[in-house]
């Protein structure tokens, strides 16, 4: 008899939380809320921020702090992925405001390694975070698989063309192969606004979109059955 269990999990990225410069109003975190609404109604067991989860390190003590106390009082794993806009840089938002104190959050590359294993559902969930605003590679080195399912995190640009040896700046660059490469389950990718899968289909790879500009974020179920299943909720709970 099968005794593996399914495994849900809430993929986003690209919240952008927190002041822009844009002089506005606007209450800057009241994105967050509302994925980890969606997660809570869709039973999730974990959610995945794949990059760009702040806009820039510029941000009050104040905010910072009220982050923290909605990713804690969420209770639930997340999993955050430094991006291009919130590198782990000496002075990054996720050495403030005790967003690495956190029990229930991890953020790769600080808290914990490259990695972080969940024995109870049979997962690991690795990226490499961004260290600084230079160049980097991000499914470089992928790791080995070690448990049942495995989902990489990485927050690039992905590109269908061969990989040019001439080009000088990479842009965060993702190539097909490099996709193939992770033998993942699930890629969750973030950089992009819009919310679509990438690749060949060889390996389940999607970006979620920046939930301010779809509406939504993904919804991936790993089935006991070996089969992962993607769709879109919206933020409103409902499917999209």
């Amino acid at each position: 008899m099968d005794t593996h269990r399914e495994v849900i999990i809430v993929h986003s990225s690209d919240l952008h939380l927190g002041t822009d410069d844009s002089f506005s109003d606007a209450d800057r975190l009241v994105v967050l809320p509302k994925v980890l609404m969606v997660a809570s109604e869709a039973s999730a067991d974990i959610v995945v921020l794949a990059g760009d989860s702040f806009d820039n390190h510029r941000q009050p003590i104040e905010l910072l702090e009220r982050a923290a106390k909605i990713l804690r009082d969420y209770g639930n794993p997340v999993v955050i992925l430094p991006g291009n806009h919130d590198p782990l840089t000496p002075d990054s938002v996720y050495r403030r405001g005790g967003l690495a104190q956190i029990p229930n959050v991890s953020i790769l590359g600080l808290n914990v390694d490259q990695a972080v294993t969940f024995a109870e559902y049979e997962l690991e969930i690795w990226g490499r975070p961004h260290l600084d605003y230079a160049d980097m590679s991000p499914l470089a080195d992928p790791r080995p698989r070690s448990t049942r399912w495995q989902l990489a995190a990485a927050h690039g640009h992905y590109v269908d063309e061969a990989r040019d040896p001439n080009r000088m700046m990479g842009s965060w660059l993702i190539h097909r192969e490099e996709l193939v490469a992770t033998g993942a389950d699930y890629i969750a990718l973030g950089h992009w606004n819009q919310a679509t899968p990438v690749g060949n289909g060889q390996v389940t790879a999607y970006y979620s979109g920046s939930p301010e500009y779809t509406g939504s974020v993904n919804l991936v179920r790993m089935r006991a059955n070996g089969v992962v299943e993607v769709s879109r909720r919206s933020l409103n709970g409902e499917p999209k």
